[in-house]
């Protein structure tokens, strides 16, 4: 294996990553019994501590397999925007011993059906305003004639416990809706059964999260992640980056792309940090939280970096918390860089990754140990050689 990446690398950052042999479960559980109070989440001025958050999990993982008929290794499809009830969900589906099947929140009824399909999944947990999307596909006969059964639906504001004076999106602020339709259930209903889940049988080596390909070149294909695969990006940017129990993450990009799904939830969850998630971009929102929160940390696109230097509430801004901004998803041109750089003090960490891999393949600088950038001047400091996932076209329980 070349080892001319080495040249770059980072002084004092090891050159090789030991993975713990757990669960993924296990990094929120360990989290909360050594912060139970600490806030894992800070949704528009909420704090939600570690141990509310794991409980709400430990409920809704139960309500999964008592009342649902989750069993382990089932695919549960998840279908909301940014919220607490996304992470409470994911975490819970696999304390369930289940798999993630992580859904875009603008995909409409037909996308869905494919997904579905495709996974075998018998259960979903959606938002309310996304329950007309999935409804006509309760009990609509797939290849083994079941199709959806039961569908767990959540109401952002539920979570919203705290006077704001921030810009609360109107799907936020909705209040709860009476549920109406075959399969469903609303989410407090799923809390307040107040179910216990049996004990944890998955391992590393069992299916985790099944993110789904954009489909550019036809139907998306489910990329099958174990545990351990997860677990290595988690782990990996946590080093890469320095993430503490003391960082604050900056969650804008949507969780269900593996982007944000790891760099803004499963890195924080294992090293105790807190995560302010905001449901949609707002560049004023998202300047108050940074400043107001000590965000330290923020993955962005670009899109989103051009939209917050454009904002003239930055000429009286307090920035000076943040030690990191990462991204990719497109070229950051050399003239905006210069820009953040002017705002910020800080290089703009740009890298590349895939659904197929659920990491960054590769990454450019590594603020603050090294500089960046212009893309004449990019220096590779990651290898490009991940390890070979598996994918199938068709992902489905045998």
């Amino acid at each position: 294996m070349t080892k001319s990446h080495y040249t770059p690398w980072p002084p004092g950052l090891p050159r090789h990553l030991t993975l713990p042999d757990t669960h993924l479960f296990y990094n929120l559980e360990v989290s909360a019994r050594r912060y139970p109070d600490k806030p894992i989440l800070v949704y528009y001025d909420t704090r939600i501590t570690f141990a509310e958050l794991t409980r709400e999990a430990e409920r809704i993982a139960g309500y999964l397999q008592r009342d649902c008929g989750v069993r382990r290794g089932d695919r549960v499809l998840l279908y909301m925007q940014n919220s607490p009830q996304w992470i409470i969900a994911y975490y819970a589906i696999l304390r369930a011993d289940a798999v993630v099947v992580p859904v875009n929140p603008m995909n409409r009824t037909g996308e869905l059906r494919h997904y579905v399909a495709d996974s075998g999944a018998r259960v979903a947990i959606a938002a309310q305003e996304l329950l007309p999307q999935m409804q006509p596909l309760v009990h609509e006969p797939g290849p083994d004639a079941s199709g959806l059964c039961r569908i767990v639906v959540a109401t952002y504001g539920d979570w919203l416990r705290t006077p704001t004076d921030l810009a609360v999106p109107d799907v936020v602020s909705a209040p709860r809706a009476a549920i109406r339709g075959e399969g469903a259930v609303s989410w407090a209903d799923a809390v307040a059964a107040d179910r216990t889940p049996g004990p944890m049988m998955a391992g590393p080596d069992d299916l985790c999260v099944l993110p789904y390909t954009s489909g550019t070149t036809g139907h998306p294909k489910g990329c099958m992640h174990t545990h351990r695969s997860v677990m290595r990006t988690a782990v990996g940017s946590v080093q890469w980056f320095g993430y503490t129990q003391d960082s604050v993450m900056l969650a804008a990009l949507p969780y269900f792309h593996v982007t944000g799904m790891s760099s803004a939830m499963n890195g924080p969850v294992f090293a105790a940090s807190t995560i302010v998630v905001l449901t949609r971009w707002d560049r004023d929102v998202a300047l108050a939280c940074i400043e107001r929160h000590r965000v330290t940390d923020w993955q962005a696109i670009t899109t989103m970096v051009i939209d917050f230097l454009a904002n003239p509430k930055l000429v009286t801004a307090d920035l000076s918390s943040l030690r990191g901004v990462r991204g990719g998803g497109a070229a950051m041109p050399a003239a905006l860089h210069a820009k953040l750089k002017e705002v910020t003090g800080l290089d703009y960490v740009e890298g590349y990754g895939l659904s197929e891999t659920i990491r960054s393949s590769s990454a450019w600088a590594s603020p603050p140990r090294m500089s960046m950038h212009a893309s004449s001047t990019r220096r590779r400091c990651a290898s490009c050689r991940p390890a070979k996932p598996e994918r199938s076209s068709s992902t489905g329980r045998n």
